[in-house]
């Protein structure tokens, strides 16, 4: 399976069914998993053979063989249910230690696989339904494991261990156990035949809701702007609604569940054949108390079988929605032996086309960046600029064509070693919810706190960090919610800073600031291009004229290439995008404009 990031000396699972997973992640830690069903086996053991003594109690009152046998009895049921209660305290602990390690294992082998999945599969994705799949559905997973599984061994050991006692008794009696048995096997089966359904439609539904959840909460403000809190309220509720409406069908399905019934009836006729070998001399009374009493051992298993199966089911519906995620292959690889030299900065396109399933973004786009160097990429909006960036760290891979960095096909590069050396700053800055200074130092854990305020005061951050009361240290929310369009764009700058690459992809990153500020940062910007290579997508003339060349980018074609004076004399496309970008422009390039544009397309 591709991915872009591994994990070196990673356990490997089976990941080829949602059983074989399960077992898999279970036998990691099968001694706990081995030792928990010793321990059921012999809690069992003891509780039928308690069954067995009270038989012989019943024995010695109706036919006493000496003063302290009764004595000796019971301290033997004591001894025995002693072994009982600690073989069962015992394994419930290891049950419960093991659900706890394979829900550890699982979510951690959901969360590598998330990072190793492509920008492809992540925008395919709704957020709110990856994290039902990371919660809910791992605590599926846990619940299936304690109490599911203990439920299982009650319903399995729970049967079988009496049966083999009863036979140990008198064979004959089998015949009633063995026939409700094969009834309840095919009745169990047509339970749980019904019932997957519903519960797979049940943790679907879920992660529907959730996902509707998660989007109303990310985008309130744009909710509360528009006054669509009761669309939102009605959305959510019948999302709700259906979510319940599952659960009012697995419990019709429960409802109708007979074996108890069946149960009831066979324990009946148990009794009855007891009763008939004892008429004909072939059963004694001690056995009869014995084999009603092992007989009523089965009463739990039964009853507790309907909970066990649901709980079954609900694990192997989860596992399967976790394990669509971890098997969804992603477009890119790691390509671990790829190539991983120093990186210079020089890029080429060579006849690069990229598309969705929907239409091509980018058609047959060529062109060649040298080393250090500063390119412009100016277009209209939706004529896909950020797209043609994002093929550079390989965000995307290109349709056709090829995209080399320093004369090395991008795909033939470690991607690893490819993108520690390209650092990108977009318009929508993301920051994580931790203190400054650590998103600052994201891209660089290890930088010391004289870098990382170097970095700040480079762009032009660090005046207002220190306005803060915890200075560097101070938390800020989700996104950064807590601080401005400017303050965020200067955090994401000082984070490209500190770490020093070698390709700077700049996308509008400098919208959200004021021109006295942006002026600033326009030095730092030039003193951290100096040896890197800058793409800069920008609607700014002052950014636009000091690059090194600017590439013309219409409806996903390259039109125009050339520096600011040569594409004012040379390129329409470019003269009436240029006129759009500034509205008040310099005298010298309002005469340029007049000369070759029409006079009613200058602004």
């Amino acid at each position: 399976m591709k991915s872009e990031f591994t994990v070196a000396n990673a356990y490997r699972y089976n990941r080829s069914s949602p059983v074989r997973w399960i077992a898999s992640h279970l036998w990691r830690h099968k001694f706990f998993l081995m030792f928990s069903v010793v321990c059921w086996l012999s809690a069992y053991a003891s509780f039928s053979t308690l069954q067995v003594i009270i038989g012989r109690a019943a024995d010695e009152v109706l036919n006493p063989s000496s003063d302290n046998a009764l004595l000796f009895i019971a301290l033997t049921a004591i001894g025995v249910s002693l072994m009982d209660s600690m073989s069962s305290l015992t394994g419930a602990f290891l049950l419960e230690t093991l659900g706890k390690r394979f829900q550890r294992d699982a979510r951690e082998e959901l969360y590598i696989s998330l990072l190793s999945k492509s920008q492809v599969f992540h925008d395919r994705q709704r957020t709110g339904d990856i994290m039902a799949r990371a919660t809910e559905d791992m605590t599926g997973l846990s619940d299936m494991v304690i109490p599911g599984f203990i439920f299982i061994f009650d319903s399995c050991i729970g049967i079988v261990m009496p049966l083999l006692f009863i036979a140990s008794i008198k064979v004959d009696l089998l015949l009633v156990p063995l026939v409700f048995l094969v009834i309840y096997v095919f009745v169990v089966r047509n339970y749980v035949r019904r019932l997957n359904p519903v519960i797979a439609r049940q943790r679907d539904q879920f992660g529907v809701m959730n996902a509707g959840l998660e989007e109303s909460i990310s985008g309130i403000e744009i909710v509360k702007a528009s006054a669509q809190e009761a669309f939102e309220r009605l959305k959510f509720r019948q999302n709700a609604r259906q979510f319940k409406d599952y659960f009012v069908q697995q419990g019709r399905i429960e409802s109708r569940y007979l074996p108890l019934l069946m149960y009831g009836i066979a324990f009946g006729l148990m009794f009855l054949h007891c009763m008939s070998l004892y008429r004909q001399d072939e059963l004694s009374i001690a056995n009869i108390i014995a084999v009603m009493g092992l007989f009523g051992v089965w009463r739990f298993p039964v009853f507790i079988s309907i909970f066990s199966w649901s709980l079954m089911e609900n694990g192997l519906n989860s596992a399967r929605r976790i394990l669509t995620i971890i098997n969804a292959e992603t477009d890119l690889d790691e390509n671990a032996t790829g190539y991983a030299g120093e990186l210079r900065g020089e890029i080429t396109f060579e006849a690069v086309s990229f598309g969705y399933e929907d239409g091509m973004v980018l058609e047959d786009i060529s062109f060649h960046i040298k080393p250090g160097q500063t390119v412009a990429i100016v277009g209209q909006t939706g004529s896909g600029k950020s797209t043609l960036t994002e093929l550079v760290n390989r965000t995307y891979d290109a349709t056709a064509g090829r995209i080399l960095i320093d004369g090395v096909d991008v795909r033939d590069w470690n991607l690893d070693a490819l993108r520690s050396h390209i650092s990108k700053i977009e318009q929508d800055i993301f920051l994580f919810s931790r203190t400054i200074a650590e998103n600052i130092a994201f891209g660089a854990p290890d930088a010391s706190q004289e870098l990382i305020e170097q970095a700040a005061k480079e762009a032009q951050a660090h005046q207002f960090i220190l306005s803060f009361k915890d200075g560097y240290q101070t938390k800020i929310g989700e996104r950064g919610v807590t601080l401005s369009g400017g303050q965020r764009q200067r955090i994401a700058l000082a984070r490209a800073f500190l770490s020093n690459p070698r390709i700077l992809i700049l996308d509008d990153s400098t919208s959200a600031i004021d021109s006295a500020t942006e002026d600033e940062i326009q030095k730092a910007i030039k003193r951290a291009q100096q040896g890197r290579t800058v793409l800069l997508i920008t609607h700014r003339l002052s950014q636009i004229r000091w690059a090194d060349r600017i590439l013309v980018v219409d409806q996903g074609k390259l039109v125009a290439s050339g520096s600011h004076e040569e594409l004012l004399h040379s390129s329409p496309h470019y003269r009436r995008i240029f006129a759009r970008y500034d509205a008040a422009l310099p005298d010298i390039e309002s005469e340029a404009l007049e000369v070759y544009m029409p006079s009613e397309e200058v602004i």
